[in-house]
């Protein structure tokens, strides 16, 4: 009973988080960087630019846009992480309205690329922090890495370009510049308040019930597990579970692990480089692998 407790506190926490994190990455957005002409990334980027060109409200667009993006999320992520992304999208559709009144804060597009950037980080990051996301490209992005040879930083950076470069051809060159810039100031910031989307996380668990937590991890995230033999100096045999995934499919790996009604035990550590394509290629089995989730 006390662990369902603490579940629910963490659960009502990561959506506050959620919620904090999508009104200031909208009041980002909205007094700073639209003011301006000013785009960042992705989804978000695209309305943007269709919200300048047609005047339909920009939060329409970040809806309408993002629920093919959802749908996919859902089916390949989880429906923890989808959930919560669409929290998040609505949280910040509904803030970004809300912040079409108010007056624009600098008339210094520098300043607005500055603290825009700033500003929207820190939204993004705590977001991301809580498991959401605000913007259906990373998960596609995500998705696609693990099918392709390019990273998911790579591959985002190649869809912003294309943004970036069409920004260009409609609000000047100038525009495209500031947008690029606000883009890496984002990019830092949120590697601040949370790890980059291609950074692995490299999880070990000490458990009990070392095969059904594995299956889960291999069902929910497709994940493979290497099983190691362990034992504790007071409890005993154990299981030690060692696996990497991305920062995406962390919060969803938490879920598994704390629903364990054994004494599950986990440590998690960044990954500072990955040699080979257990991250990437989650989409591809070797012969060996396909009924098995314990590599």
């Amino acid at each position: 009973m006390p662990q369902k407790k603490t579940n629910w506190s963490q659960l009502i926490f990561s959506y506050f988080m959620i919620t904090i994190g999508s009104v200031i990455a909208a009041f980002a957005i909205e007094e700073f960087l639209v003011a301006k002409q000013i785009l960042d990334g992705g989804i978000v980027g695209i309305s943007i630019i269709l919200n300048n060109l047609t005047k339909v409200p920009l939060s329409l667009y970040i809806v309408v846009i993002n629920i093919p993006f959802l749908i996919l999320g859902l089916r390949q992520l989880g429906k923890t992480f989808a959930f919560k992304a669409a929290y998040a999208m609505i949280v910040f559709s509904l803030a970004l309205a809300n912040f079409e009144e108010l007056e624009e804060i600098t008339d210094d597009p520098l300043l607005a690329t500055a603290y825009g950037g700033l500003f929207l980080g820190v939204g993004v990051g705590l977001v991301m922090r809580a498991g959401g996301c605000v913007d259906g490209m990373d998960t596609l992005s995500l998705l696609l890495s693990k099918r392709t040879q390019f990273s998911t930083g790579q591959i985002i950076l190649g869809f912003n370009l294309i943004i970036y470069t069409i920004a260009g051809f409609i609000f000047g060159p100038d525009r495209a510049l500031y947008s690029i810039l606000t883009y890496f100031i984002t990019s830092k910031v949120i590697d601040m308040v949370e790890t980059g989307l291609e950074q692995g996380k490299a999880v070990m668990i000490i458990t009990e019930n070392g095969e059904r937590i594995a299956e889960e991890i291999y069902r929910q995230l497709g994940r493979t597990v290497t099983l190691l033999e362990g034992e504790g100096l007071i409890s005993g045999k154990k299981i030690v579970l060692y696996c990497v995934v991305t920062r995406i499919e962390l919060s969803e790996l938490k879920r598994i692990i704390k629903e364990d009604e054994g004494s599950a035990f986990a440590t998690i550590s960044d990954v500072s480089e990955i040699v080979g394509s257990h991250i990437k290629k989650k989409g591809v089995k070797h012969a060996h692998e396909e009924d098995n989730p314990l590599s």
